[in-house]
């Protein structure tokens, strides 16, 4: 404790460049916070994504979507819990520019606890689209953006023609639900209105949601579904939610790798760029190091000096830019449902800036313990 005044001295000889460092640690570690926490969280939101739910959509992409007459053979497929399904419509309100998608439903209570982090309805509200014919929740994003309120009719326009020819829908709300998903810009409606209205494609459905009845054997359901409709007219594919997460992960790219490569870059440069500002402190304070040493500094003493003086500016600037890290995630995390800053990163991130302090003071302070007396004097 009784060096602390001789380290915080050392630190503030010269303000500028004190603050330089620490203004380059702080930005590295916001770069820092903010990658490693959304790779570690979206790692961490896949492992709590559901294995039991799985999806099943037809085979091929762009195929017709499949026959509502499926629902009655996936309930008899073995390991399946229970099953649903959705379908829709894309629509436009008032102008072309304001698109609406109607997620169409069987409103049953599965929706209750189907996919929580995604979609979350009351069942108060579940009732009430249940009761209305041409019924429609909303979110409360779509509420604020077009002034909905729970009783206006929502009249939209869609390319999918109704019986009488017209492209004209109307759905009344009901209710509201929640999206986690930014941007969300749809409702939620009866599937059973909309097929019943619409001229093609009647009796289908988008996809089914299966719920496995026990989710470490939801692979063996989700091969059994496909099985069960191969070499028909509308095959399928399915796959879990948590596999359908992990699938979009690796479109995305290698996060990993794009993660490693940039953190290094700028750890790389954050070394040079502070062990070079440390030397040349050394260089300017070599009278002051000899002093020192003709007062009792040892060789380690002043190597540990040295390396106090950058652990403390490396770690306050960490500090700093994980707190900076901190405050910007949540706008980083408002795109993937249920994301958010690991607690470790925090504690990752400081051990990196022992690190960096180590190794950004290590040739400083060899230099400065190794230093000689009488040549520092000398100004040699």
């Amino acid at each position: 404790m009784k060096f602390l005044p001789l380290i915080w001295s050392g630190i503030w000889r010269k303000p500028v460049r004190t603050i330089l460092i620490v203004l380059q640690v702080a930005v590295a570690f916001t770069l820092f916070g903010v990658l490693q926490g959304m790779k570690t969280g979206v790692e961490e939101a896949i492992a709590r994504t559901r294995a039991d739910l799985l999806m099943v959509f037809p085979n091929v992409f762009g195929e017709p979507p499949l026959p509502l007459a499926y629902l009655s053979r996936l309930r008899t497929v073995p390991g399946v819990k229970s099953v649903t399904f959705a379908d829709g419509l894309l629509g436009t309100y008032q102008k072309p520019d304001q698109p609406v998608y109607v997620l169409a439903i069987d409103p049953d209570d599965i929706w209750l606890t189907l996919i929580p982090g995604i979609f979350q309805v009351l069942p108060q509200d579940l009732q009430a689209l249940r009761n209305t014919r041409a019924g429609a929740l909303i979110t409360p994003d779509m509420a604020r953006k077009y002034g909905w309120k729970v009783g206006d009719r929502i009249p939209l326009t869609s390319p999918i023609l109704q019986r009488d020819g017209s492209g004209n829908w109307a759905f009344d709300v009901v209710g509201t639900f929640t999206a986690h998903e930014p941007g969300s810009g749809y409702i939620v409606a009866n599937y059973k209105y909309l097929d019943e209205s619409r001229v093609a494609a009647k009796g289908t459905v988008r996809n089914f949601y299966v719920v496995a009845a026990d989710p470490h054997r939801a692979a063996v359901a989700a091969e059994t579904i496909d099985r069960t409709f191969a070499n028909s007219p509308s095959e399928t594919n399915t796959a879990s939610l948590r596999e359908n997460a992990q699938q979009g992960l690796k479109a995305i790219g290698d996060l990993n790798f794009v993660v490693r490569s940039i953190v290094s870059a700028v750890f790389v440069a954050l070394l040079f760029a502070t062990a070079t500002m440390m030397m040349q402190s050394i260089r300017e304070r070599t009278p002051e190091l000899a002093v020192l040493k003709i007062l009792g500094f040892t060789q380690r003493g002043l190597f540990l000096l040295i390396v106090a003086e950058v652990a403390v500016m490396s770690v306050a600037g960490a500090l700093i830019g994980l707190a900076l890290a901190l405050l910007a995630f949540p706008y980083v995390g408002s795109w993937i449902p249920g994301l958010s800053m690991p607690p470790q990163v925090i504690g990752v991130g400081v051990a990196v800036a022992c690190l960096v302090a180590l190794v950004c003071a290590a040739l400083p302070a060899r230099r400065a313990a190794r230093l000689s007396v009488v040549d520092a004097l000398a100004n040699r």
